[in-house]
């Protein structure tokens, strides 16, 4: 597998780029199938969070590849293309899974450590396995992925080193309005990050707390799964259940702005409980109207202001640990990898090793046709058991060998020494004679974010 991601993330671009290019709706999935649908393409998976829109890829040529991805990118989040490359990033092979498996710990996150990476990667894989765009390598890949970061969250005190945004920002809001528990709430949205903003309010103590969704099922449904510690109300009525609350916490999928500011005003307005009446926005694109910042009375805290206030927070001594588990799964992947592309190569030759065998052994019948069974038998044992012993050393040697950096040599050597027929090796592999085309440029990619025309921009490796 020659694997590519291409990608932005809050590391590379504003919020406000961000917003604009949120993938809402049926989006994400028609991305997906178009780009596993392109001709370099043949696996795809799309990791779209509000931090994050990343397509990984198994290509067969890295810079088409880049092109592609990055059209397709620019053509359904609706941002143009020269714009948009400039806050693009670019990993390739071991630094396009070092990147992902520095996602699934959290290293990359807007909260360093947050643990909710984990499901949104999930997500990621049951969607493409459901639409059929991810085959064995995407899916071996984003199994150990999630592996790596359940170890880092269970080996490390990574989780000390920062919180999920829902909690992140809740302490944001408590140290600006005073703290959360006693105090009234409403969570707009049903989703997964509105579901873990309800149970972290039930966890603090809010007093009263209600759900408002599009989709009336669904905040029932949430409300069952809080154990009945909250109540629903009708989506149409959140403008004028504001005046009744304390504490407004947003995730939608919506495409604009849920929460105007007018109406916030109106709410500031109308009520008597002291203190302002704050918002926190979890939605990309964002559910508030920005313009809510400027007005008395209202405390705003978002996706963008969750980034400043997170900037100065100091990193955890655990991150270091965190670092070097995904440097260790990384090589251990790759010497997988590499070790996995000979095996076909060494099936081969014990095959045609096999039919040399029974070939002389045929040879042998024909000239003593009198030989007794037992003869015969100990005659083929033996001889068997010479050739497992010439092939012994140097199959599992070349196994050890093709684990290390540049081993593919050693493959080809194999089937050079010992006159392979390439399309018995290729036939073990799946593959068509002569293999995919050799992604161009190989070496150098991955250390920095490389644009389809070949310039370098804002999105380093990170």
């Amino acid at each position: 597998m020659s694997l590519l991601v291409v990608g932005l993330s809050h590391r590379t671009a504003p919020v406000g780029v961000l917003e604009r290019a949120a993938l809402t709706g049926d989006v994400p999935t028609r991305l997906l199938h178009d780009a596993a649908a392109t001709a370099t393409v043949g696996e795809a998976a799309l990791v779209n969070t509000c931090n994050r829109i990343e397509l990984y890829a198994d290509v067969d040529k890295f810079h088409a590849g880049v092109a592609e991805l990055s059209l397709l990118l620019a053509h359904h989040s609706g941002v143009d293309l020269e714009e948009l490359t400039s806050h693009l990033y670019v990993h390739y092979e071991d630094r396009a899974v070092h990147h992902l498996f520095s996602v699934a710990c959290g290293l990359d996150s807007m909260v360093v450590g947050e643990g909710q990476i984990l499901g949104q990667l999930r997500d990621a894989l049951a969607r493409a396995q459901e639409e059929h765009t991810a085959g064995r390598g995407l899916n071996e890949l984003f199994q150990q992925a999630l592996r790596v970061g359940k170890r880092a969250h269970s080996e490390t005190g990574i989780d000390k080193a920062g919180q999920s945004l829902v909690t992140f920002g809740l302490e944001q809001i408590a140290a600006q309005a005073g703290e959360i528990a006693g105090k009234r709430a409403l969570v707009v949205g049903a989703g997964s990050m509105s579901s873990l903003a309800a149970a972290t309010l039930v966890r603090a103590g809010v007093t009263d707390l209600l759900i408002a969704n599009r989709t009336a099922a669904r905040a029932e449904r949430l409300v069952e799964i809080l154990g009945g510690a909250a109540r629903t109300v009708d989506f149409a009525k959140v403008p004028e259940t504001l005046a009744d609350v304390d504490l407004v916490i947003s995730c939608t999928g919506a495409a604009g702005v849920v929460i105007g500011a007018p109406e916030v005003a109106a709410a500031v307005a109308a009520r008597t409980a002291p203190g302002p009446l704050a918002f926190l926005d979890l939605a990309m694109p964002r559910d508030v109207d920005h313009a809510v910042h400027g007005l008395p009375g209202a405390l705003l805290v978002d996706l963008e202001s969750l980034s400043h206030a997170h900037a100065a927070t100091p990193g955890a001594g655990d991150v270091d640990a965190v670092t070097t588990i995904v440097a260790d799964e990384v090589a251990a992947f790759a010497a997988a990898q590499r070790a996995a592309r000979i095996a076909p190569t060494v099936v081969a030759l014990r095959s045609m090793a096999s039919d040399l065998v029974s070939s002389e052994l045929a040879r042998l019948d024909s000239r003593l046709p009198g030989l007794d069974d037992r003869s015969r038998a100990e005659i083929t044992q033996t001889v068997r058991r010479v050739v497992d012993k010439l092939l012994h050393a140097p199959t599992v040697r070349v196994k050890q060998l093709a684990a290390e950096p540049g081993g593919a040599s050693y493959a080809e050597a194999l089937r050079e020494l010992f006159d392979l027929d390439p399309a018995a090796v290729h036939a073990v592999s799946g593959t068509p004679v002569g293999g995919p085309a050799s992604p161009a440029a190989g070496p150098a990619i991955g250390a920095q974010a490389v644009h389809p025309g070949g310039s370098k921009g804002a999105g380093a490796s990170r």
